[in-house]
C-alpha cells in the first residue's frame, strides 16, 4: 500500500482522495516531527510562566476572560471536547471521515498547535489502523471552524465517543482497543488543537471538487454523445470561435467535443443537410460548460491552499516566542468557494435536461421516435426518465442558494459573523449527486437515440455506449426502469469512462 509523507505543507487534492479512498497509510517526517516538539515545548515555557493566554491558560469563546488554575488546565482541555461534541444527525461516510482525519492531521503537522507529538502519533495511528470516529453531519456554524464535528473526531482519539472499526459499530474505547492504540490523556491546548479549523468543510468540498472536476469531462462525452445522435451540426465546436472568445475552460470544452465528435460515420449521413445551428442546449454547451470549469478552477485554488493552511486558535510561533489569537477558523473563503461550486455545477444539470427535451420531443428530434419509444401510445419509452432529471435539476435550484450569505450570532454574541461553511458542503453533496444522476440519465437516453440512427457514431462514443450496454440492454419495449437509470447512474460516478476516452481534457 503505498504510503504519504505528511509535513503540513505537501498535501494535494489527490493525496487526500488516495488517503480518505483507497486508505493509502501516511507517517510524519523528521523535520515535522521537530517542530511539533519545538512547539509544544513553548507551550510548556507559556504554562510555566503562567502568562493568560487564550486556551491555554483561560477559558474559550465567551469565557476567554475566565482564568483557569494549572491544576484545572488539563480537565479544562477534555471538557471542551466533551462539551463541544453536539453534532446530530447521520454521520459522515467512511471516506469522508477519513479525509476529515487527515487534514486534521496535516495542520498538527505543521507545528502551530501546540499539541505533543504523542498525540498527533495518535492520531495517525487511527487512521492508519482504520478506527474511523463516528462524526454526525449537522452541528456547524463554520464560525471556529467545525468546532461540534471535529470535537466528536477528538472523542475517540481520548477513548469515548463512538467509532466504526472493522465494518462494526462500537465505543471509541472499543475500538481504540481492538486496534492496539492508547487513547490520550490530552493536555493544555491539546482540545483546542484538535476541534478548532475548517477540517470537515475543507474535507468535503476536496472529494466534492474532485468529482465535479470528473463529472466536467463525462458531460462533454455524454453531450457529444446527444448532439450526435441530434444530428447537429459540429460548425458551432470550430476552434476558430472559441480562440475570439478565449475562456479556458471553454476552450477544453469545445475541444472535447470536437475530438469526441471526430470521424462518426453519422455525421457524414447530414453534412449537407442545410442545417446551420442547433438549439442553444446543443450548440452553446462549450459556453455553459466551460464556464462550470473556470469556476472549478478557483474552487480548486482555494482549497489547495485551505489544506496546507493552520486554522487553530491560538497560533504558536515558537520561533518568535508568541501566541497570537485571530481568526484563521473561519470559514469565510470555503464558504464562498463551496457555493460557487454548487451553484456551476448545477448547470451541468440544467443544460443536459434540455439536450433530453430535444432527443424525447418529436418536434425536435430530428426523425426520432416520441420519447424513443418503439410503440408510442402503447410504450411511454423515456418519458417520465426525464421528469426524474428535472425533478434533481429543480431541487438543486433550491440547494444553490448559498449558504454563505446567511449569519446567525453565536457564544453570547462573541462569534458574531459565522460562515455556515459546512451548510455549503452538507449542500454540495446532494448537488453533485443529483448532478451525477441527471448526466446518467442523459447518458441513457442518448444511447438510445443513437441506436435509432443508421449509422454509429464515433468511435469512442462507441465504446462508451458499449459499457452502458454490459448493464442496461436496449429498450425494445416498457419495462421497470429504475435499475437501467441506477446503472447508468453508476457508471457515470465511475472511472470506467475515463478509461475509455483518456484524451479528455
Amino acid at each position: 500500500m503505498q504510503e504519504f509523507i505528511i509535513d503540513g505543507n505537501n498535501l494535494t487534492l489527490e493525496m487526500v482522495q488516495q488517503v480518505a479512498s483507497q486508505k493509502a497509510s501516511i507517517r510524519i517526517p523528521a523535520e515535522a516531527r521537530e517542530k511539533v516538539i519545538k512547539c509544544r515545548t513553548y507551550v510548556d515555557k507559556v504554562i510555566a510562566n503562567g502568562d493568560a493566554v487564550y486556551g491555554l491558560t483561560t477559558g474559550f469563546g465567551k469565557f476567554s476572560t475566565v482564568s483557569i488554575p494549572r491544576e484545572n488546565i488539563a480537565e479544562l482541555q477534555e471538557n471542551l471536547i466533551r462539551s463541544h461534541a453536539v453534532s446530530i444527525g447521520e454521520p459522515y461516510s467512511e471516506e469522508q471521515t477519513r479525509a476529515i482525519m487527515l487534514l486534521r492531521i496535516a495542520v498538527l503537522a505543521k507545528g502551530h498547535s501546540g499539541i505533543r507529538l504523542q498525540t498527533l502519533e495518535t492520531l495517525v495511528q487511527m487512521l492508519n489502523k482504520a478506527v474511523h470516529p463516528i462524526i454526525p453531519m449537522r452541528g456547524s456554524v463554520g464560525a471556529s471552524g467545525d468546532l461540534s464535528p471535529l470535537s466528536h473526531l477528538a472523542l475517540v482519539l481520548i477513548g469515548e465517543g463512538e467509532a466504526i472499526y472493522q465494518g462494526q459499530k462500537m465505543s471509541g474505547a472499543q475500538a481504540m482497543q481492538k486496534a492496539g492504540i492508547v487513547p490520550v490523556k490530552l493536555e493544555a491546548k491539546e482540545g483546542l488543537a484538535l476541534n478548532n479549523g475548517t477540517q470537515v468543510m475543507a474535507a468535503l468540498g476536496v472529494l466534492n471538487l474532485l468529482e465535479a472536476e470528473r463529472l466536467c469531462q463525462y458531460a462533454d462525452l455524454i453531450a457529444a454523445m446527444s448532439i450526435d445522435a441530434l444530428k447537429g451540426t459540429p460548425r458551432a465546436f470550430d476552434e476558430l470561435i472559441h480562440k475570439l472568445r478565449p475562456h479556458p475552460g471553454q476552450l477544453k470544452s469545445a475541444a472535447n467535443i470536437r475530438s469526441l465528435l471526430s470521424g462518426s460515420p453519422l455525421r457524414e449521413t447530414h453534412r449537407n443537410c442545410g442545417n446551420v445551428q442547433d438549439a442553444y442546449s446543443l450548440r452553446c454547451t462549450p459556453q455553459v460548460h466551460g464556464a462550470v470549469r473556470d469556476a472549478l478552477s478557483y474552487v480548486r485554488s482555494v482549497l489547495e491552499v485551505e489544506i496546507n493552511a493552520a486554522t487553530d486558535n491560538p497560533l504558536i510561533f515558537a520561533e518568535e516566542e508568541k501566541v497570537i489569537s485571530g481568526g484563521n477558523f473561519h470559514g469565510e473563503p470555503l464558504a464562498i468557494a463551496l457555493d460557487t461550486l454548487a451553484l456551476a455545477i448545477s448547470e451541468l444539470a440544467s443544460i443536459s435536461e434540455r439536450r433530453m427535451e430535444q432527443m424525447l420531443n418529436p418536434a425536435l428530434s430530428r426523425g426520432l421516435s416520441p420519447f424513443l419509444a418503439k410503440r408510442p401510445g402503447i410504450d411511454s419509452g423515456f418519458m417520465i426518465a426525464q421528469l426524474t432529471a428535472a425533478s434533481l435539476v429543480s431541487e438543486n435550484k433550491v440547494l444553490a442558494h448559498p449558504a454563505s450569505v446567511d449569519s446567525i450570532p453565536t457564544s453570547a454574541n462573541q462569534e458574531d459573523h459565522v460562515s455556515m461553511g459546512s451548510v455549503a458542503a452538507i449542500k454540495l453533496c446532494q448537488v453533485i449527486t443529483n448532478v451525477a444522476s441527471v448526466l446518467g440519465i442523459e447518458l441513457l437516453i442518448a444511447s438510445s437515440a443513437l441506436d435509432q440512427r443508421e449509422k454509429p457514431s464515433s468511435t469512442t462514443l462507441e465504446k462508451v455506449k458499449a459499457v452502458l450496454r454490459e448493464a442496461v440492454s436496449p429498450l425494445a419495449e416498457d419495462r421497470i426502469m429504475y435499475n437501467d437509470i441506477n446503472q447508468a447512474i453508476a457508471l457515470v460516478r465511475s472511472e470506467r469512462i475515463r478509461e475509455l476516452a483518456t484524451d479528455l481534457h
